[in-house]
């Protein structure tokens, strides 16, 4: 069932990056953090595996998933957030998350080859705020990125839950304890088809002609 959710998403979030570099403006800033957001995600996933494969600890790389994926995705919503006061509160958040982080690594340097369930929960739970304030923006104003905005609530809130369910389940039989991580991947996978369902809806050059 792994390699049935993992190779089909490396292809998925593959194609995401093709289909975004050909079909929109890089003049607003939020469609260029967005841009670096999924070259991201290719990059580390592509290193996780090619580590893996090399039979070589990549949970390092884990760590630096969630860290990247807080500072892009925060640096996202600041771009495409209106208010001056939610923007003062992500760049706030920002660095009050990162001053966490770099208080916790330098008391225990080791927590970053390990899984940091502090540093999951705490830069996923940002992200989520982030982009339920988007959400609630677009109750009054003009839907963007709407798709990948609940996508990503919807992930980030039931990965953070499956992560600590797994946590709970290591001292438990090994069926149990891979049993998140296999959740974990269907739901990246479900991810990766928001970001591209909200290419159709939002930057299909085609529906755009039509739409004209």
């Amino acid at each position: 069932m792994d390699d049935l959710l993992i190779y089909p998403g490396y292809l998925i979030i593959l194609l995401n990056l093709v289909l975004y570099s050909f079909s929109f403006s890089r003049k607003r800033k939020a469609n260029i953090f967005f841009m670096c957001y999924l070259a991201f995600l290719v990059l580390v996933q592509f290193s996780m595996e090619l580590i893996f494969h090399l039979g070589k600890n990549n949970l390092f790389l884990t760590n630096v998933y969630f860290i990247g994926q807080m500072v892009l995705l925060g640096l996202f919503y600041h771009a495409i957030l209106k208010s001056k006061s939610q923007k003062i509160f992500v760049l706030s958040s920002l660095s009050v998350a990162l001053l966490a982080l770099v208080i916790q690594y330098v008391f225990d340097s080791t927590q970053f080859l390990k899984f940091n369930l502090f540093e999951i929960t705490l830069t996923s739970l940002i992200v989520v705020i982030f982009g339920l304030l988007h959400l609630y923006n677009m109750l009054s104003e003009k839907k963007e990125y709407y798709y990948f905005t609940i996508g990503a609530v919807f992930y980030l809130l039931t990965s953070t839950v499956l992560f600590l369910v797994g946590n709970l389940t290591i001292g438990l039989a090994q069926e149990f304890g891979l049993l998140s991580w296999r959740l974990n991947a269907l739901l990246v996978f479900i991810y990766y088809l928001f970001i591209l369902f909200e290419w159709k809806e939002s930057f299909n050059p085609k529906k755009e002609i039509k739409n004209n």
